[in-house]
């Protein structure tokens, strides 16, 4: 039996020794090759399955890495990483120690730019453009740019600088059914491939001059100009790339090698910038994928025979129950709208969506538009929610700080996947919210340890504050509740929570660490150290009577929160502490994510490596606390 076309591939250069029909057998092998691998490790699999012609036709044109491919979010780049030396460890993807999930420089010397958030890549290509021409090297720029990325306001920048600048760089627009034109037909591909041939743009060059020379020239010029524009326009959307100083070609079936490939080679003959329209199927090749596109853009594990099965858990997820409490006010409320970026299902809003498409806004990946909207809806006495992921809301730190907290406006922002996320890595990771949320004036920020915490804290921020706020909360499903010794007033805001009672040492934690602080109290006092535990429960306000209280108590505090070292929980009472003379009165220690980026993995994994974990925390309490607390003959069995 033959070996795979795929597994014969050592080197780029021995995709032209291929022929049309080994091309298509190459493809097949590619798709199968993604949706096994995905079906073990999960990822992104309905924009990889969609590109796979057309990586395999740039790929087949350009001379990588001499010539540069950029590509956008990463989404869709599997196919990229398969034919450029990982195909051996392809299965370790995502898991850690393996490769990334989204082209890595570090990685492969294939990989030009590290992306993750979606809109980047014309922005670097221009980099990469402008930097050829101040060097004076010939390579090729390409920036591919799909998946709904075209609606993110970068882009549009990018385009308006290059059209300026005019360097020659190529802007390969995959338009997987995100839907800027459905027009692929014959007579598309006919004008694409004469307008983009040399013949007819050394011809087009040509006519414009002898115009010129007749008499009143310049009314033929514009005349034939007006020609030439009305008649592309009834066929192709021309007018918008065309009007930011990119030549446009397209659109073009972008899952047929043979005239992506030819296209290719036309287009970059031509001088200046280039963008070029294919259009492809998200999720081809796999029947699930291509029917439920949304569903399948990112995955877990799945039987690849089956497709997506419902899980089976009964367990809700924190998004879940942000969802179902949010539906509960909006009933109430109707001045409650709710806005997203291109993440209705991720963020909780699909039966929002449903329920009041009048009050929901998905703005496409455009999260800085998404605040700066939520701000003017709250102008005019609406309350609007911005549900994002917490990697997503740093796109938008400007918007946060000039259009909502410096007004005062009353807009809630529902912060999901904060924390370590796993397999999606450090460009995915919610580790800095608590931090860049605390340091903005008049926004209150807080992170519930449990549900039925975050359904409070939600009717709270729109209950109680006339300014914004921000609800931090983690992916995953939600712990059993945690009973507060004696409940605060859910209606009052800056109030932490006791919730075990202790004297030798106390553990403030904020979150998801608050569970983790009652285990390890639990275990201490297996050994006789009587430890209490405090939900701080609020970033900011702070509790300043609690911390006073803690620190003239206690002289061993430890600070737990799942956020970044610098400017969270452990920072706040450091600094209440500093400015209130308390720092020779107690030591404190604060654990929390190292100040460095932390790679993939399982959030298990990630956070027994970083010590966040029980058991982690355990050791190290007991390794610093004097041997006088911990009684001799339980200390010796622990050590």
């Amino acid at each position: 039996m033959s070996k795979p076309i795929l597994e014969k591939i050592d080197s780029l250069d021995q995709l032209s020794d291929l022929n049309s029909g080994q091309l298509e057998q190459l493809c097949s092998e590619l798709r199968e090759k993604i949706i096994s691998t995905v079906s073990e490790t999960g990822g992104h699999l309905g924009a990889s399955l969609g590109v796979v012609e057309l990586t395999v036709a740039l790929h087949l044109v350009f001379n990588s890495p001499k010539d540069k491919i950029i590509w956008d979010v990463g989404h869709q780049a599997y196919v990229h990483k398969l034919l450029t030396g990982r195909l051996n460890n392809f299965h370790t993807l995502r898991q850690k120690g393996g490769i990334s999930g989204f082209p890595k420089r570090s990685e492969n010397e294939h990989d030009m730019f590290g992306v993750g958030h979606a809109s980047t890549s014309i922005s670097a290509a221009l980099g990469f453009a402008i930097a050829r021409d101040i060097k004076g090297t010939d390579e090729k720029v390409i920036a591919v740019i799909g998946d709904g990325s075209m609606s993110g306001g970068l882009a549009f920048e990018a385009m308006n600088n290059a059209g300026q600048v005019q360097p020659n760089m190529i802007v390969v627009l995959n338009d997987n059914e995100m839907s800027i034109s459905p027009n692929v037909g014959a007579l598309a591909k006919y004008l694409t491939r004469i307008t983009s041939g040399q013949l007819y743009t050394r011809f087009e060059a040509d006519l414009w001059k002898i115009l010129g020379k007749l008499p009143h020239g310049s009314k033929a010029q514009k005349l034939a100009h007006r020609v030439k524009e009305g008649l592309k326009q009834l066929v192709v959307p021309t007018i918008l790339f065309e009007e930011l100083g990119f030549k446009y070609f397209g659109p073009i079936d972008g899952h047929d090698i043979e005239l992506l490939a030819a296209t290719l080679n036309s287009v970059q003959q031509i001088k200046g910038p280039i963008l070029l329209h294919v259009v492809t199927k998200k999720g081809k090749g796999y029947s699930f994928a291509e029917r439920e596109k949304a569903k399948y853009h990112g995955v877990g594990r799945f039987d690849k025979t089956r497709g997506l099965q419902k899980p089976q858990s009964s367990v809700p997820s924190y998004t879940s129950v942000f969802d179902e409490a949010l539906m509960s006010i909006a009933e109430e409320d109707k001045r409650v709208v709710a806005i997203t970026a291109a993440m209705p299902d991720g963020t909780g809003l699909g039966q929002f969506m449903k329920k009041y498409p009048e009050r929901f806004f998905d703005v496409g990946i455009a999260e800085a538009h998404a605040v700066t909207f939520a701000a003017g809806l709250a102008c005019q006495g609406l309350r609007p929610v911005v549900a994002v992921y917490s990697t997503f809301l740093q796109r938008a730190y400007d918007q946060i700080i000039h259009d909502v907290a410096l007004q005062k406006l009353p807009v809630v922002f529902a912060i999901d996947r904060g924390g370590l996320v796993g397999e999606d890595g450090p460009t995915h990771h919610g580790v800095l919210d608590l931090s860049f949320m605390r340091l903005v004036p008049d926004v209150v920020v807080m992170a519930p340890r449990d549900g039925n915490q975050l359904k409070s804290m939600l009717r709270l921020a729109f209950n109680r504050f006339d300014g914004p706020s921000a609800l931090r909360y983690p992916r995953g499903a939600v712990p059993d509740s945690i009973p507060a010794l004696k409940s605060v007033d859910q209606n009052e805001t800056g109030l932490s929570e006791q919730i075990i009672s202790g004297r030798d040492v106390c553990f403030v934690a904020i979150g998801t660490m608050v569970g983790v602080a009652v285990e390890v109290a639990r275990q201490l006092k297996s050994m006789g150290v009587d430890a209490e535990v405090i939900d701080a429960r609020f970033i900011k306000p702070l509790d300043q009577a609690m911390c006073s209280r803690v620190f003239s108590k206690f002289a061993h505090i430890y600070t737990l929160e799942e956020n970044t070292i610098c400017g969270g929980l452990g920072s706040s009472i450091l600094e209440w502490a500093a400015a209130n003379k308390m720092l020779n009165k107690s030591s404190i220690t604060n654990i929390a994510i190292p100040d460095e980026f932390v790679e993939h993995g399982t959030r298990d994994e990630l956070l027994a490596d970083i010590g966040l974990t029980a058991e982690s925390i355990l050791s190290q309490v007991i390794s610093e606390l004097p041997k006088s607390i911990i009684l001799d003959q339980k200390a010796s069995s622990v050590e």
